[in-house]
C-alpha cells in the first residue's frame, strides 16, 4: 500500500480531493512502474486537482503532471530497475493517472532519463513550467536572439514558467525585462537576474496603434490575451515571442501588421507532445543553462497533503515560484 492524492467527483458533479491508501493493483496499465520522489504544481494541476477544467475524463483520478523518480520494474529494455527518469506532459495527470502518489505506472516512450547533473529534487523544482521556459528560450535562439540584441521581455515573471526564464536567461547573458502585477515580488525578480521590472498595468492598456517603438529583442510570454497584442506591437524587426500561456485569457486582439512590417515571429511553444529528441535536448540545457542556486531561491516546499489548497491557490495566481512536492514526506 501507498498513500496518492485522489479526486473523487460526487453525484451532484463536485469534486473532492484527498490522501488515501491504495495497491498497485489500482494502478494504470503501462510498461514502467516508477517508485515516485518529488512532484510539483501547474495551473492544469490545480484544474485536475479541483473542477477537472474539462482534463480529467475519469473519477476517481490521481493528478500530478509531472514527477522525477526511480524505476521500480521496467517491461521495456530501455529502462531498468534503479534508473532515474523524469516525465513532463503526455496528458498524464489529466488522462492517465500522474505524480501525486508514491508510485506510478506509465509508458517508457513518456519517460526521460534524468541528465547528468540533476537529481529528481531539482528536476521537480524545475518540473514542467521550467522545461517550457527552457523550450522557449531555445525557440528564441533557435529565430536568432543572440545576447546584445536588446532586452528581452519576460510576462508572468513571477511565476513557474517566468521565474525560471528569467533565471535562464539572465544567466546566459540576457538583459531581462521582468513584468509584474505583484509589487512585492520585485526583488525576488532582480535576485532571479532581472535588471528592468516592468508593472503590468503598463502593458494591460490597449492601443490602437498596432505598431510601436521597438522596444524588445524577444519575449517569453506566459500571459496571451491584450497584452501579448500590445507587446507585439512593440517588437523589433525580426523579433520572436514564444508564447506559452495564457493566464491573461486566450483571444488575441492583435492586427497582422506586426508580422508584415517588422517580421515579427509569434512561436507556439507546446511541452506535452514534443518528441523523445527535442526533450532530452531540453533537459540537457537546463542541467547546464539553469543556475541551481537561483533554482533553490524559487523553491516552496509541499507535501501531499498541501495540495489541495495549493491546487486552488495557484488557479487564483497566488504561488510565487516554484512548489517542489515530496511525495514520501
Amino acid at each position: 500500500m501507498f498513500n496518492a492524492l485522489i479526486v473523487e467527483k460526487d453525484d451532484e458533479g463536485k469534486t473532492s480531493a484527498s490522501v488515501q491508501q491504495i495497491g498497485e493493483d489500482r494502478l494504470p496499465e503501462g510498461e514502467v512502474t516508477v517508485a515516485v520522489e518529488y512532484s510539483t504544481v501547474n495551473y492544469k494541476d490545480g484544474l485536475c486537482i479541483g473542477p477537472g477544467g474539462g482534463l480529467v475524463r475519469n473519477y476517481p483520478h490521481v493528478p500530478g503532471i509531472d514527477f522525477a523518480g526511480t524505476v521500480e520494474s521496467s517491461d521495456d529494455p530501455r529502462y531498468k530497475a534503479g534508473d532515474k527518469v523524469v516525465l513532463t506532459g503526455w496528458r498524464v495527470g489529466e488522462a492517465h493517472w500522474g505524480g501525486y502518489s508514491q508510485k506510478a505506472r506509465v509508458k517508457a516512450d513518456w519517460l526521460v532519463p534524468l541528465p547528468q547533473g540533476l537529481d529528481a529534487k531539482q528536476a521537480m523544482a524545475v518540473g514542467t513550467a521550467g522545461f517550457t521556459a527552457m523550450l522557449s528560450v531555445m525557440a528564441l535562439e533557435d529565430h536568432g536572439l543572440k545576447p546584445g540584441n536588446g532586452p528581452v521581455l519576460v510576462t508572468g515573471a513571477a511565476g513557474g514558467v517566468g521565474s525560471v526564464a528569467t533565471a535562464i536567461l539572465a544567466n546566459l547573458g540576457y538583459e531581462v525585462a521582468a513584468v509584474t502585477g505583484r509589487p512585492e515580488t520585485e526583488d525576488y525578480l532582480k535576485s532571479l537576474g532581472a535588471t528592468q521590472i516592468v508593472p503590468r498595468g503598463e502593458l494591460n492598456e490597449t492601443t490602437k496603434r498596432p505598431l510601436e517603438g521597438e522596444t524588445w529583442s524577444g519575449c517569453v510570454d506566459a500571459v496571451g490575451g491584450e497584452m501579448l497584442a500590445r507587446v507585439l506591437g512593440q517588437m523589433k524587426y525580426g523579433a520572436s515571442v514564444a508564447a506559452v500561456g495564457l493566464a491573461g485569457g486566450a483571444k488575441l486582439p492583435a492586427t497582422v501588421i506586426p508580422f508584415l512590417l517588422r517580421g515579427v515571429n509569434l512561436l507556439g511553444i507546446d511541452s506535452v507532445m514534443q518528441p523523445y529528441d527535442n526533450r532530452l535536448r531540453a533537459w540537457e540545457r537546463v542541467a547546464k543553462d539553469l543556475p541551481m542556486d537561483k533554482l533553490e531561491a524559487m523553491i516552496q516546499p509541499a507535501t501531499l497533503s498541501d495540495l489541495p489548497q495549493l491546487g486552488a491557490d495557484i488557479l487564483k495566481g497566488q504561488v510565487k515560484g516554484r512548489v517542489l512536492v515530496d511525495v514520501n514526506a
